[in-house]
């Protein structure tokens, strides 16, 4: 089988940020690296899953919404992929991105989704370290810039 993609992708000099992955036709596909791969620190399940409702509410409720496609982790634990219709401008994807990690880190009260009837394991949830992993990707986007979305070789 062909390799895909994602895989043809140094991990092991890849840092935490922000990068364009793949282009699909109209489907940009950005690689948001909250953690060093292979360096023994992973997202935990509950940070990763409440970054997730978090982070899919926020994007999809933003002025973006008709343009995103997916918000959803990496199996790894070490990231999200964030896939945007091409019509919206990688400075404007950027801060998309920087918008909602500050509605994250700052988020106080009912995880968006987290009722029982409204997850498939909602009893696993982690508000504090999702709001940890977002105070941190804070700083490291803080000064991210479109030349930065290309994989360092």
């Amino acid at each position: 089988m062909k390799k895909i993609a994602s895989f043809t992708v140094n991990h092991d000099k890849l840092e935490k940020g922000m990068y364009v992955s793949r282009v699909d036709g109209d489907a940009v596909t950005y690689d948001i690296r909250m953690k060093k791969p292979n360096a023994g620190d992973y997202l935990s399940n509950g940070a990763l899953h409440t970054f997730e409702h978090l982070f899919a509410t926020y994007a999809r409720n933003s002025a973006l919404s008709d343009d995103v496609i997916y918000v959803g982790p990496m199996g790894c634990r070490t990231g999200f992929y964030l896939i945007l219709r091409d019509a919206v401008s990688k400075e404007t994807a950027i801060q998309l991105v920087r918008e909602s990690f500050q509605f994250i880190s700052a988020f106080e009260g009912v995880i968006p989704g987290s009722k029982r009837e409204e997850c498939g394991n909602y009893l696993e949830h982690d508000l504090p370290g999702a709001r940890e992993v977002a105070k941190d990707m804070e700083q490291v986007l803080k000064d991210w810039a479109v030349e930065d979305l290309a994989y360092k070789e």
